[in-house]
C-alpha cells in the first residue's frame, strides 16, 4: 500500500537541508561523521517510504551498509581491501567499486545503492531521497578520500561518455 504523501514534501525539503548541513559541516571540519550522521535520517525515511521487492532489499541493504560505516569511523576501524582481495577494483551490482580502506568503499556501495534506488522506484518521493543519498555518499567519499573521489568522477564520465 502507498506511503501517505501529506508531508512527504515538507520532509524532503528538511532532509535535503540536512544534507547539505552535513556536507559542509563535512568539508569544513575534515570529518565525515557529522555528514554521516545528518544523512542517517534520509535513509531511514528512504526504509520506510520503499515498497517494491528489490527497492526494499536495496534500502535495508543501504542501511546495513551505512551502519557499518559509522561504526567502521567512530571506532576508527582500518582494513585495506586492497591488500585482502589483491585487486584495486570490484564490480558490485553491476558496477565497477574502487576499493582501499572499507571506509571509503561502503559510501561507494552506498551511492550504488541509491543507484538501484532510483532506477527502480516509481516515486517522486524516493528518487528524491535516493539523490540525496548519492550526493551526499559521494560528499562522504571526498571528505575521506581526494584520490578515490577523482578515480569514481573520472569512472562516472567515462562510463557517461560510453552509454551515449
Amino acid at each position: 500500500m502507498a506511503k501517505p504523501y501529506k508531508d512527504a514534501t515538507k520532509i524532503s525539503i528538511v532532509l535535503s537541508v540536512l544534507a547539505l548541513i552535513g556536507i559542509i559541516l563535512g568539508l569544513v571540519l575534515g570529518s565525515a561523521l557529522p555528514t554521516m550522521i545528518l544523512l542517517l535520517p534520509t535513509i531511514i525515511y528512504e526504509v520506510y517510504r520503499t515498497e517494491g521487492r528489490s527497492t526494499k532489499l536495496s534500502s535495508w541493504l543501504l542501511l546495513g551498509v551505512f551502519v557499518l560505516e559509522l561504526a567502521a569511523l567512530i571506532f576508527s576501524i582500518e582494513f585495506d581491501l586492497i591488500e585482502y582481495l589483491g585487486v584495486e577494483e570490484k564490480w558490485v551490482a553491476g558496477y565497477e567499486v574502487p576499493l582501499g580502506d572499507i571506509k571509503v568503499v561502503a559510501p561507494s556501495i552506498m551511492a550504488i545503492l541509491s543507484v538501484v534506488l532510483f532506477t527502480r522506484t516509481y516515486g517522486k518521493y524516493t528518487k528524491w531521497l535516493a539523490v540525496i543519498i548519492f550526493i551526499t555518499s559521494f560528499a562522504i567519499i571526498y571528505i575521506l578520500d581526494s584520490t578515490i573521489f577523482e578515480r569514481l568522477v573520472k569512472f562516472a564520465v567515462e562510463e557517461g561518455f560510453e552509454s551515449i
